[in-house]
């Protein structure tokens, strides 16, 4: 989670002060280009954090057929990640406040390089898993320092052409893992799409220890959320857990129900802990204002359709229609970049049309585009055009109501709480895509068990039999875009709280 710059009120730590953190080199610090080469470096960690979401989702099929792995434990591969990382981001926010945050970020790098090495040498889907949760942690270390670092180190006047160039390394990221991907998946294999984050990491945190300024002012005064920290994580993996399971498990069976009553008791517990506690770690008084609660969850919605859409197409392309990972992966490439084209256009449009309306307008392209898609697969026409113009239609309509959505959701929080905000929708984001790909791998499941008839190895039934599941989580994430569309239309314009 973003640390919080706004409230955080200490005194300013020397050059070589007891927070611990090594300045940066003076040849570098004198160079008028520094605070550029800062940018650079977050920025290329915000680059493998999306490259490696979106490489993942498109090598899921692959990884379930070199394992033998059923659909429910092969999508674990991407969630062990994602549960991992929304888990501890509250928790390294916090500590980057009390502690600084040029040691943790390094560490982050370094962590995130080690983990992706073992993942690469992993020998079964288990040792894939837990390699994952570590990598995830790794990640979850860069994202809570990322913005901080880089609104600390530019002037004002350029912190907007920083984190522009910031949400470019993002979209580059998304776009070039299913291309990329495709490409090392067909000439490497699978283990190349750890390995190749590998040196890159290397060399962007040996810059970082040259480059990153120590941290100038701690949070002296601040608590750390023991309760909440501990709380937090089961709560979320139990959420996960059961969406994801579900289908295999049954709906009523005693598994299902003990861990819907579980995640419960641990929300409630959760809720009960920050509500109470002087220095929560997810403030809750957020949602006190609707016009913040409504962007949330549409900011939730939409990343769970995002990757959602990722996991069901994989399936689609490469065990359904038979591509291979290289044609998948270009194929599945056309969304991000249709994401990343349009979502500038969003944002300067929401200014002159409103956000209500842009973000409605958006997530009723998203419906179209699910349509078209449906109808192409139900159909099985010889001609894949159909599919390039709904994969297009759908990131377009995305990139459409994301930039949009967030700012209104931003400006309805009240301005003290403006870092919280940040906060939560990064949170929201990351616990949407979890709930994206449990959601999807549960349905696509489910869609193969109402197919057949019966209970059985996805990689055992012809590629007809998966492209009708996809269809039924087409409409899943249909449902979804039609929820967000309505809370984007019904959210209230309230004035912003002091």
């Amino acid at each position: 989670m973003t640390c919080d710059l706004e409230k955080n009120v200490g005194r300013v730590r020397p050059r070589g002060s007891s927070s611990g953190e090594t300045p940066p080199a003076d040849s570098v610090e004198a160079r008028a280009l520094n605070p550029w080469l800062v940018v650079a470096l977050v920025s290329i960690g915000a680059f493998l954090g999306q490259f490696d979401a979106s490489v993942v989702q498109l090598a899921l099929p692959t990884l379930g057929k070199t394992f033998d792995a059923s659909l429910e434990t092969v999508s674990w591969v991407a969630l062990a990640y994602l549960v991992s990382f929304a888990s501890c981001l509250p928790i390294f926010g916090r500590l980057c406040d009390m502690f600084g945050r040029k040691s943790l970020y390094l560490i982050g790098y370094l962590l995130f390089v080690f983990a992706s090495s073992l993942c690469g040498l992993a020998s079964d889907i288990d040792w894939l898993i837990l390699f994952r949760v570590l990598q995830g942690v790794g990640g979850s270390l860069l994202g809570a320092n990322s913005i901080a670092i880089l609104v600390s180190s530019v002037g004002k006047d350029q912190q907007g052409r920083a984190l522009g160039f910031f949400a470019a390394a993002q979209a580059v990221g998304m776009s070039a893992g299913p291309a990329v991907g495709g490409l090392l998946l067909a000439s490497l294999g699978w283990r190349w799409l750890f390995w190749v984050c590998v040196p890159i990491g290397i060399v962007a945190a040996a810059i970082g220890w040259l480059a990153l300024p120590q941290t100038k002012v701690l949070n002296e005064r601040a608590t750390f959320d023991w309760r909440g920290a501990l709380l937090l994580g089961p709560a979320l993996i139990c959420l996960v857990l059961v969406l994801n399971q579900v289908s295999a498990w049954g709906a009523a069976s005693p598994a299902t129900l003990f861990l819907i009553a579980l995640s419960v008791v641990l929300m409630a517990l959760l809720v009960r802990q920050e509500r109470g506690s002087p220095s929560p770690l997810v403030d809750l008084r957020l949602f006190q204002s609707k016009g913040f609660s409504f962007g949330a969850i549409a900011v939730l919605l939409g990343y769970a359709m995002l990757y959602g859409m990722f996991f069901l197409i994989s399936f689609a392309l490469e065990h359904g229609y038979g591509d291979s990972p290289l044609a998948a992966g270009l194929r599945l490439a056309i969304i991000p970049v249709a994401v990343g084209v349009t979502a500038p256009f969003g944002g300067s449009l929401s200014d002159r049309l409103g956000a209500r309306m842009l973000s409605g307008a958006g997530m009723t392209l998203c419906c179209v585009a699910l349509a078209v898609l449906g109808f192409a697969i139900v159909s099985q026409s010889a001609s894949r055009t159909p599919d390039a113009v709904a994969f297009a239609l759908f990131g377009a309509g995305l990139g459409v109501f994301i930039a949009p959505n967030n700012h209104a959701t931003i400006n309805a929080a009240p301005k003290h709480l403006a870092g919280q905000a940040g906060a939560m929708l990064n949170l929201m984001r990351v616990l949407g895509t979890s709930i994206g790909v449990a959601s999807a791998s549960s349905t696509l499941s489910w869609g193969i068990q109402l197919v057949t008839g019966s209970y059985g190895d996805w990689k055992s039934f012809p590629g007809s039999t998966t492209l009708y599941a996809v269809d039924i989580g087409l409409v899943m994430l249909a449902c979804m875009a039609a929820v967000a569309g309505l809370i984007s239309v019904l959210r209230p314009v309230e004035e912003k709280a002091s």
